[in-house]
């Protein structure tokens, strides 16, 4: 997070595939303090709790024997779809100017599908990035990652 300062009124974003908190920094670049704004939660079950069906077979051409299709990871999607939302959410508040500047946070997979689905009037408000997964740290925690950065 080299050159990312947390001035005041900037917001962070820190997701991951089944939470997001969007924060805004209610003090200063040298003592921020992050206050939640919204919270949103995605219940995402493992792939076994959401999958009913055994993956389709095939008769390979040529050969008398069958083969199997790759199981479907609806965990993936789920997370997938999960960051379609938040950049959703992210396109309305910018739309409706309730940011300027934002620093988003999240685990390298989900940082790049959230990256995919952001609407250019909130990816040139991106401020910064931080590739880490924090959803389960208490805010104060955050705080002192992001100013370590």
């Amino acid at each position: 997070m080299a050159g990312i300062r947390l001035a005041h009124g900037i917001w962070v974003l820190v997701a991951d595939g089944e939470k997001a908190l969007f924060l805004r920094n209610e003090g200063d670049a040298e003592y921020p303090n992050l206050e939640v704004v919204r919270e949103l939660r995605d219940e995402n079950p493992p792939t076994r709790e959401q999958g009913t069906d055994k993956p389709g077979r095939y008769f390979d051409a040529g050969m008398p024997n069958k083969s199997s299709f790759e199981e479907t990871d609806w965990h993936r999607i789920e997370k997938e779809r999960f960051a379609e939302e938040v950049a959703d959410q992210l396109y309305h508040l910018a739309h409706k100017g309730r940011f300027e500047k934002i620093v988003l946070v999240a685990p390298p997979a989900v940082l790049g599908a959230l990256r995919k689905a952001l609407h250019k009037e909130v990816d040139r408000r991106v401020a910064g990035e931080v590739p880490k997964t924090l959803t389960n740290h208490a805010v104060y925690e955050i705080e002192k990652v992001l100013t370590r950065e």
